[in-house]
């Protein structure tokens, strides 16, 4: 009963592949649907759009609750300057040069999409030498047009428009050394794993200990936390990337197990619990603690619900920019996650 890494690997590179900026998911949202339908996962839709599916489980008296957001970073456009460009808005918490030079899609409110790329108002060093340095910011940055226009009308005329979203190329590749880098795999890769851990139960006929509930959120990165749990819900964790770099304790090739983030600490018993298992079944595992993070577990503690809540997942280096991680560290979570769903 092994792990599908190759089928992991593929999802995700489908997911990746369908913009979903915070606000944009329902595309992205349906085809996990129709995923987890494939592997016997009764699947329902949040009225904000949320998706949840249920693993019925050997106890049906007490439920628990594993979450990944499909929503990721991306842009709005904010203005349409005189000649031809596009001002924009984040949306999520990106940097302004995370995304300098990226080739991206303007999708209009009727679904056409329209190629760009990012770049500063003073791009040239021919023409602005120096200045071309200049720190980034919401004013000098604009996403260049890929068709022929020269004014606003002409911008208008592509039907373009304010409010419309800007997604960028993920740039995704899987390298022969098993690392795997792209734009967004925070979190459309804990999103795949889930769906892994469904085609896991059903493939080799197991049930998991207690009735599970696989949520995909879709406003994480804009922080509205969980709505529409099932009201059995005692626990919950939240598959979501662990940091890596200065400062940090969590590497590439483990699972990171998180004992707090900005808001709050993670429950101890839990945590304590999740070590336990990845000890017990020789799981490369680090614990850390992130000083500029939150997941859903702590935005569901935030709302003042009365579950125990963890949150754990693949460890990622460069987060909220051009993201890496390591197939080792994809491996050690999908693991701890499943044994912990067959533990009592």
């Amino acid at each position: 009963m092994e792990i599908n890494t190759e089928f992991i690997l593929k999802a995700m590179k489908k997911y990746l592949q369908i913009p979903s900026p915070g606000g944009y998911t329902r595309e992205a949202i349906l085809e996990v649907k129709k995923d987890f339908e494939k592997f016997k996962v009764k699947t329902k839709l949040t009225n904000k759009g949320a998706l949840i599916g249920t693993l019925k489980g050997e106890n049906d008296e007490k439920h628990v609750m594993i979450t990944a957001h499909i929503d990721t970073l991306g842009c709005m456009v904010n203005d349409i300057t005189s000649d031809g460009k596009l001002k924009y808005k984040k949306v999520g918490g990106s940097s302004w040069s995370s995304i300098e030079g990226e080739n991206c899609y303007i999708i209009t409110r009727k679904g056409k999409k329209i190629r760009g790329s990012i770049i500063p108002t003073m791009a040239s060093a021919h023409i602005y030498g120096e200045a071309k340095n200049d720190p980034r910011s919401e004013e000098s940055m604009r996403v260049r047009i890929d068709e022929i226009v020269a004014s606003k009308e002409d911008v208008l005329d592509l039907g373009i428009n304010i409010g419309d979203f800007i997604c960028m190329d993920t740039r995704t590749e899987i390298t022969d050394s098993g690392f795997v880098k792209s734009r967004y795999l925070d979190d459309k890769l804990a999103v795949a794993i889930l769906v892994e851990i469904a085609r896991y139960f059903s493939e080799n006929k197991l049930k998991p200990k207690y009735t599970t509930h696989f949520f995909i959120s879709n406003y994480e990165e804009i922080g509205h936390g969980v709505a529409g749990e099932p009201e059995k819900v005692a626990e919950m964790i939240a598959v979501d990337i662990g940091i890596v770099g200065e400062g940090q304790h969590s590497d590439e090739y483990s699972v990171s197990i998180a004992a707090m983030d900005r808001r709050s600490p993670y429950n101890f018993e839990f945590r304590n619990k999740l070590v336990d298992i990845a000890e017990e079944n020789n799981i490369r595992y680090k614990v850390d603690l992130y000083n500029f993070y939150s997941s859903d577990s702590t935005h569901v503690a935030g709302q003042g619900k009365d579950i125990n809540f963890a949150s754990l997942g693949p460890a990622v280096d460069a987060s909220h920019h051009y993201e890496r991680t390591h197939i080792s560290s994809i491996n050690n979570t999908t693991e701890l996650l499943i044994k912990y769903l067959l533990c009592d």
